[in-house]
């Protein structure tokens, strides 16, 4: 393949070219970004500082909301800007930079879905061994190999996309830039690599996915043996990780798993896992969650009497 490359920035044709929803869209992702970054900060201070909340579960969930913080900011701002400018553009770089950083934040969030599965399984069905097989060490090498498993990832799929040749035209028909664009404005035949995109995020994605289903299936049968409250309380915690598993992987496994073609909906089922999940989260995670919300409460009114001295 020869590497010729007459493209030095990509433009972007984002969410909508009518003016008046740019202005309305424009409004509401503002929020949403807001919601974002201040609903995750709030979960990750909460849990720093509260000394309830020191198990392997909060452990992994202030990682998660650091991971949707840093992922959201991948996409967010540019769209966000985007919007109000007519002229929606990224030069090269920046386009190779914000697919590793998207891929990167992306995978590594998968991983890390998969081993929150793995620890509540753990907790659930080994009770009286959970905290020697889930300790601290534990817990760090989990969470650092996550971060390894996604830049491995990322870094195979910008290698795939950095290769191609690009000679025009330069529009991209999304809203960031990302793998599956890209080949379709590649001067030359993609299909093996549209295969290998296909097998690198495609099979990550589902096979996580099917571990998940295990893990959950796993923790379903051996509910059978708890009494009806703790049963409660275990599915309570199970069931909001599983609606962020479907909300994140769910769109993940359509948009990688499917061929090298833009469909009209991408955009959409992208905004699932770049935007509504992270925004989604902090909600899921502390709605169906007495102690984190009791440990917000308590940070509230520490903070509520530091103000009145």
């Amino acid at each position: 393949m020869e590497n010729k490359n007459n493209v030095t920035e990509f433009i972007l044709h984002g969410l909508t070219q009518d003016k008046t929803a740019a202005k309305v869209c424009f409004s509401l992702f503002l929020v949403f970004y807001a919601t974002i970054i201040l609903g995750n900060l709030l979960i990750i201070i909460t849990i720093k500082t509260s000394e309830q909340l020191n198990s392997p579960m909060y452990f992994f969930l202030s990682y998660l909301s650091f991971i949707d913080i840093s992922y959201s900011t991948v996409t967010a701002p540019k769209l966000i800007y985007d919007l109000l400018v007519e002229k929606k553009t990224i030069s090269f770089v920046g386009c190779i930079a914000q697919l590793f950083a998207g891929h990167f934040f992306g995978c590594t969030e998968i991983f890390l879905l998969t081993v929150m599965a793995y620890d509540r399984c753990i907790a659930i069905c080994k009770p009286l061994h959970y905290t020697n097989i889930v300790n601290k060490h534990v817990c760090g090498w989990l969470v650092a190999a996550s971060w390894v498993g996604g830049f491995v990832h990322s870094v195979v799929q910008t290698l795939l996309a950095i290769q191609l040749p690009f000679c025009g035209p330069n529009e991209i028909d999304h809203y960031f830039c990302d793998v599956h664009p890209l080949l379709k404005l590649a001067c030359t035949d993609t299909y093996i690599i549209g295969v290998a995109v296909a097998a690198n995020s495609g099979v990550i994605s589902l096979t996580c996915f099917v571990v998940l289903v295990v893990s959950y299936a796993v923790i379903l049968v051996s509910l059978r043996t708890h009494s009806s409250e703790g049963c409660l309380k275990a599915l309570y915690t199970c069931t909001s990780h599983i609606t962020v598993v479907v909300l994140f992987l769910g769109p993940c496994i359509f948009i990688y798993m499917c061929p090298s073609t833009t469909f009209s909906a991408d955009k959409m089922v992208s905004m699932f896992y770049t935007i509504i999940t992270p925004m989604l989260n902090p909600l899921i995670y502390t709605l169906r969650n007495e102690e984190v919300k009791n440990a917000m409460k308590k940070l509230w009114s520490r903070k509520v009497k530091r103000s009145e001295k």
